[in-house]
């Protein structure tokens, strides 16, 4: 196939793929046209078998990572952690709009930092917005805060994102330099989005909502501490030079194994 015949069919079927993530016609799955589409670019020879299958090997990693940590917040999830959040974030901030800002911030930066930024995208976010209700708070601040601190506060650990991991593996660094060079650039993001926000919002962010009665339901204790112990995986895997997808299976293994044995999920 001509050179520009092929990079022509392989945009389209690009195209194709991204529409149908887009619209997402009867709720199927991104795979339905995305895998048809990875086929056909090798069977029709745009894309080599052997380079597809070399970039299998190089992806293959991250991508084990990258599910396995969804199923990490996903039972996180499922145990009562966001909730239980939520509930504190709603007792702590006592009806008063910048203390919530306040504590989404912290609690939005902790979740994207371990568990990537798509815990706090599909599961922080409608926790936030339920607590803002709750308060009878307007909830658009504290939703803006969760959606951009999924960028701002990924940048600490080589876990927080997708990116930080690909780069992580080309750098050559160990967990905890890669975490102590981003540290700054970390800190320094999320303090200018919080000025930024601030100000932003400042007419939404006025007045005084309900205080939330009774003390808040304690944190799952068992999630809290799997979520410990694979954060300390994570620098101790680069010492030894163990894939991060492997601590990250082993954590979601610890959740899953007792959920499906008590069959709760």
């Amino acid at each position: 196939m001509p050179r520009a015949l092929a990079e022509t069919v392989a945009l389209l079927l690009l195209a194709a793929t991204l529409a149908f993530a887009v619209v997402r016609p009867r709720g199927l799955p991104e795979a339905v046209v995305a895998v048809p589409a990875a086929l056909l670019t090798v069977l029709l020879g745009i894309l080599p078998i052997g380079v597809a299958l070399e970039e299998l090997r190089s992806l293959g990693p991250t991508i084990g990572f990258l599910a396995a940590v969804l199923v990490l917040a996903e039972l996180c999830d499922r145990e009562g952690l966001f909730e239980a959040a939520g509930q504190r974030m709603a007792a702590g901030a006592r009806g008063r709009p910048v203390v919530l800002l306040g504590l989404v911030f912290a609690v939005g930066s902790a979740i994207t930092a371990v568990l990537s930024l798509d815990a706090t995208v599909v599961l922080l976010t409608p926790v936030v917005f339920a607590t803002a209700l709750q308060l009878r708070l307007r909830p658009k601040p504290h939703v803006y805060a969760c959606t951009h601190l999924a960028n701002t506060a990924s940048l600490l650990l080589p876990v927080s994102n997708l990116t930080n991991l690909l780069a992580f593996r080309a750098s050559g660094l160990s967990f905890t330099r890669f975490a102590g060079i981003m540290a700054p650039p970390w800190l320094a993001a999320i303090g200018v989005e919080w000025l930024v926000l601030r100000r932003f919002f400042a007419v939404d962010l006025v007045g005084h909502g309900e205080v939330v009665a009774g003390p808040p339901s304690r944190a799952p204790r068992y999630p809290v501490a799997v979520l410990g112990c694979t954060l300390v995986g994570f620098g101790l895997a680069s010492l030894v030079h163990l894939d991060p997808a492997v601590v990250a299976a082993l954590g979601a293994g610890a959740l899953a194994l007792p959920a499906l044995a008590s069959r709760r999920v």
